[in-house]
């Protein structure tokens, strides 16, 4: 994937407030750089994708303990060299992680991007510490058969009032707001 995909996806993003605008100017300064896709970009890091996968009813988010982190997380991760855009590569995490391939997007006003985070990873083996810039599309699922991988601990829907005591990061309860105010 190019940087210019991510930079127009970008700039067609209205952010939701000041953190949310700075968030947006660092992702902007990180295309500069044509290798910001590639999971091996460590200075400052690298884009990702990941996505709040809502059920048909729209009442509950799929939510992945992630082994690595050790945390409740929406499903996501690297952008691979095959993808065409992050949001077929939020799509592509979403399937392989937690089974589900009927999404239909959910806009954010005339942006299918929903949330944007910058986060921290620690070092590990041959890996520095290195920040995420982690682009986040919203979607429904057509179904609520979930399927574990194995680079996932556990998954389960959770309805959006109980997402906090799963223990989530506050970005994730940030974006569940965006969530609850769409969906009334």
């Amino acid at each position: 994937m190019r940087v210019d995909s991510v930079r127009e996806q970008l700039r067609g993003y209205g952010p939701a407030n000041a953190t949310e605008a700075a968030f947006v100017e660092r992702m902007l300064e990180l295309c500069r750089a044509e290798e910001a896709c590639q999971r091996s970009h460590f200075a400052p890091g690298h884009f990702t994708a990941s996505a709040f996968v809502l059920s048909p009813d729209r009442r509950d988010l799929v939510l992945i303990h992630h082994k690595k982190l050790g945390i409740w997380v929406q499903p996501g991760g690297h952008v691979e060299p095959t993808d065409d855009d992050l949001i077929g590569a939020a799509r592509r995490e979403v399937l392989e992680e937690v089974g589900l391939d009927e999404l239909e997007p959910i806009r954010n006003g005339a942006s299918l991007v929903f949330d944007l985070d910058i986060h921290s990873i620690p070092a590990r083996k041959q890996d520095p510490a290195h920040e995420h810039f982690d682009v986040r599309f919203a979607f429904v699922a057509k179904t609520r058969a979930l399927v574990r991988s194995e680079e996932v601990a556990d998954l389960r829907w959770v309805p959006l009032a109980d997402v906090r005591s799963m223990g989530t990061d506050e970005s994730v309860l940030r974006a569940v707001g965006k969530l609850c105010a769409l969906c009334g």
